[in-house]
């Protein structure tokens, strides 16, 4: 099994910016993606960004590129996610999630989810 625990989330004004934080635990050694999604009030969670545990190679969303970036500290067993010019349009729960496979293959079910970090962008 792999924990993952979200942190960093909170309110922010348009034009702001925040770092989320999501640890993981237990079997990390099976990690192969680390992913962030996101759910907005009403709305389907969706995906914002990816990257491989080993060879760090990103994939974003259209609404996330340019503005978000996604890393990853392999020695603390931390994914990031690194958001600048936010939007009231941002606001919405952030889910880290991991998997053993590749993105590709996920198809909206990744093995592991946080919690969730609610982040909200005033306008």
């Amino acid at each position: 099994q792999v924990q993952l625990v979200e942190s960093g989330g909170g309110l922010v004004q348009a034009g702001g910016s925040l770092r989320l934080s999501c640890v993981a635990s237990g079997r990390t050694w099976s990690i192969y993606t680390m992913a962030w999604f996101r759910q907005a009030p009403g709305k389907e969670r969706e995906f914002v960004a990816s990257i491989t545990w080993s060879g760090g190679i990103t994939y974003y969303t259209d609404a996330a590129k340019g503005r978000f970036t996604i890393s990853r500290d392999n020695a603390k067993n931390v994914v990031y996610l690194q958001m600048n010019s936010l939007k009231p349009e941002d606001t919405a729960i952030y889910y880290c999630a991991a998997d053993p496979r590749p993105y590709a293959q996920w198809n909206m079910a990744p093995k592991y989810w946080g919690l969730g970090t609610q982040v909200t962008v005033s306008s």
